[in-house]
């Protein structure tokens, strides 16, 4: 009898509360990066289409779309989701096969697909994907877990075919955000600590050396992934060419320097004006450093912090294994795009093409994102008492 009352229980969370302070939280970060599209994207909207909105109005569409679907998603049982994990994998590999072979190129990468009304990034969807696939396949093996090569190892090698997918595009940001996701998830699923550390230093030490070997033995592989070695290039020394691959770190340590304490005013950043390249996308932060000073960045940073606080906390109340993974899964993959972002705006780690979650320029990316804030709000309606 106790059974069918938890069980009773469980079926009826619709009438349970979401997590107030994450749906809160949420917002105010929505709020303030729809501000400061507005603020950044004004002159790089005008000189490309002569209008200073189009860029905010575009985000704000994606923005009241992304809260209904969350408000909708928020209302499906995530255990449905564990229905399908398997499918998921699969899913994940036609999308990033078809970015492959049907994908429009920019800048030297296959990352999108044109639908002729706005553009899709697969990956971003794969993403959550291959979350929900883990999350599935880590309760199904849990017993195994525990074990070298049937836990950690065999769960490690699923990731193998769909890094490789996003290495050819190359997205290689995507592939760093998925492959730290992932291996947060199966070590809190319970693999060994000491077996996961043995294996990271042997397989990053192998993928270097052959990278290495390859980028001085093949000519097209040197080409098609030159750029990385630039990037590190120039992080370790940008003012190397500051007028070339140095410029946009140079000019967003100088919006950060410029901000002080409380910022030079909203909308008053004068290295927006065409000085910092897509400032609105990859270094909106540096805009708001400028604009609202340390002040500001401070407050976003204690806005993820909040974000990262709730997402454990409801990984901690959730009735069974998958939703916590599901929920650590997300909470990590947002806290990782987020800390990335800071570090490469603040030239603490090379570049990485690392949007910052809420606040960079991208529709679709912004409808997902909202949607897995859904899947995190479902999870929290059922560890709701």
């Amino acid at each position: 009898m106790a059974k069918k009352k938890n069980f009773k229980g469980f079926s009826d969370f619709l009438n349970n509360s979401v997590d107030f302070t994450l749906v809160i939280t949420v917002l105010l970060l929505l709020s303030l990066g729809l501000v400061m599209v507005l603020s950044a994207s004004s002159p790089t909207s005008f000189q490309t289409y002569g209008k200073s909105y189009k860029y905010f109005l575009r985000q704000l569409v994606f923005a009241i779309l992304g809260l209904i679907g969350m408000y909708f998603v928020s209302k499906i049982d995530y255990r449905l989701y564990q229905r399908f994990y398997k499918q998921t994998w699969w899913l994940s590999a036609i999308l990033l096969l078809s970015v492959l072979i049907l994908g429009s190129e920019a800048k030297g990468a296959k990352r999108w697909i044109d639908l002729g009304f706005t553009t899709f990034q697969p990956s971003e969807i794969v993403k959550f994907l291959m979350i929900v696939f883990y999350a599935g396949i880590l309760v199904k093996n849990r017993d195994e877990l525990g074990m070298f090569w049937k836990g950690l190892v065999k769960h490690i090698l699923y990731l193998v075919p769909i890094i490789i997918l996003l290495v050819l595009e190359p997205h290689i940001s995507t592939s760093m955000v998925i492959i730290i996701t992932c291996c947060v998830m199966i070590l809190i699923a319970g693999c060994k600590f000491w077996q996961f550390l043995a294996s990271g230093i042997v397989a990053v030490s192998g993928i270097g050396s052959i990278a290495t070997a390859l980028y001085f033995v093949s000519d097209a592989f040197k080409e098609k992934f030159q750029y990385a070695i630039t990037r590190v290039i120039t992080f370790i020394d940008p003012w190397k060419d500051a007028k070339g691959d140095g410029w946009q770190v140079i000019q967003s340590l100088y919006a950060i320097g410029s901000g002080g304490l409380f910022g030079t005013g909203l909308g008053d950043s004068k290295q927006k004006y065409l000085y910092l390249p897509e400032p609105h996308n990859d270094f909106i932060f540096s805009v708001i450093a400028e604009e609202l000073g340390f002040v500001g960045c401070m407050v976003v940073i204690i806005l993820f912090a909040v974000f990262i606080w709730r997402g454990i906390l409801i990984a901690i109340k959730a009735p069974d294994m998958f939703g916590s993974l599901v929920a650590i899964g997300i909470t990590t993959l947002v806290g990782i795009q987020a800390v990335i972002n800071i570090a490469v705006v603040t030239s603490s780690m090379p570049a990485t093409g690392m949007q910052l979650p809420f606040f960079s320029y991208g529709g679709t990316a912004l409808f997902i994102l909202l949607c897995e804030v859904g899947v995190l709000l479902s999870i929290s309606r059922a560890g709701a008492k």
